[in-house]
């Protein structure tokens, strides 16, 4: 009967210590697991970081992950999606002959600093760091591609004002060929796709009757073939080649793709 009662005694010792035991160990792990999540916590916050921009009608607030990006990709991926959304380059717009005589005059200047814009811009847009994923890098490759095309048509305009014969070998003239062909005949040729040219603009504009107003004001002044190589280049042979450019569409999707590389974005924004 001893033995049996002091058998019992010493289970329940040993039941108790091995509970106590378990309990210290699960404390022990809580803690440690406790620690491990705070520790967790703070890298996340650690390693975030703010990037201040604009769009249209907001200024934003940006956080995103340093492990993932730096600042310099961030914003270089910025320039490339908002900053050069439209045209990289500038040059002289011809709509009256007064423009027309000062381009002629000043074509090797205009030339000299195109050629020079055009440089610049391309080697910055080289050397712009952007998001290392294969849809940025795309993005870029094809903004310096339509930079390229960009350039070159714009020569070729400026070219044109002085010498239309350009045009006749030109890689942008294969869709706009009754315009080279008009520009490089003779006058009556000329004046006929002029007429034709200027209906078409009425058609499109909310003043039709003004359109060919300014035509038969035109076609009766004694410089009446500048007016025409105006508008057959700058509205004719222009818009029709100008089309022809590949230009990236900075759309909602492009605007999505850049969103999508911040944790959250914080934006206070105008009224339309």
């Amino acid at each position: 009967m001893r033995i049996w009662i002091s058998s019992l005694l010493l289970l329940a010792v040993i039941s108790c210590k091995k509970e106590a035991e378990t309990s210290k160990n699960t404390t022990l792990k809580d803690s440690v697991s406790m620690t491990e999540t705070q520790t967790d916590s703070l890298k996340t916050v650690k390693n975030k970081q703010t990037f201040n921009f604009v769009t249209e009608l907001c200024e934003n607030k940006g956080q995103y992950d340093t492990d993932k990006y730096s600042r310099e990709e961030i914003e270089g991926t910025y320039k490339l999606w908002f900053e050069y959304s439209s045209l990289l380059l500038s040059k002289p717009s011809v709509f009256k002959p007064e423009t027309l005589q000062e381009v002629r005059r000043d074509k090797d200047k205009i030339l000299a600093k195109l050629d020079k814009d055009f440089a610049e811009k391309k080697k910055a847009l080289e050397n712009l760091k952007v998001v290392n994923d294969p849809y940025w890098q795309n993005i870029k490759s094809q903004k310096i591609q339509e930079l390229i095309q960009e350039y070159e048509f714009d020569k070729t305009e400026i070219t044109a004002f002085s010498d239309p014969s350009i045009l006749l070998n030109s890689k942008f003239s294969k869709n706009c060929e009754n315009f080279v062909r008009a520009l490089n005949s003779d006058e009556d040729v000329m004046i006929d796709e002029w007429r034709k040219l200027r209906l078409q603009m009425s058609k499109n504009n909310g003043s039709p009757e003004k359109i060919m107003d300014e035509f038969e004001n035109n076609l009766h002044a004694q410089n009446r073939n500048e007016y025409a190589i105006v508008d057959l280049i700058t509205f004719g042979w222009g818009n029709c080649a100008n089309s022809d450019i590949k230009r990236i569409e900075h759309d909602e999707k492009m605007m999505k793709a850049f969103n999508s590389l911040f944790i959250k974005i914080d934006s206070q924004c105008d009224e339309p």
